[in-house]
């Protein structure tokens, strides 16, 4: 994770996504059901605890269906366990 992120700013969206934001992705998403989102970018915003924005293909479990772009937020407390604060398309 970074270490040098200004408190109340979102931080570029970046590629790389680091093992630990993978689990906090992961933790947060588990039960979603109906579409799979796989996250291709990350943006990271201190608080009191990290709010993650994740760029995700995101994809219904039905035949046929169309791949969309969806943002994925994430709200981690400084204790406690992720939990999804939003899921918006993109158009």
């Amino acid at each position: 994770m970074e270490t040098n992120l200004m408190t109340g700013a979102y931080t570029a969206y970046r590629t790389e996504i680091s093992k630990e934001e993978m689990n906090v992705f992961n933790t947060a998403i588990k039960g979603i059901l109906g579409v799979n989102y796989t996250p291709l970018t990350v943006s990271t915003q201190v608080v009191s605890g990290i709010n993650y924005r994740f760029f995700c293909n995101a994809k219904g479990v039905y035949p046929n269906a169309l791949n969309e772009g969806a943002i994925v937020e994430i709200y981690q407390p400084l204790n406690g366990t992720p939990h999804i604060t939003s899921i918006r398309r993109c158009n």
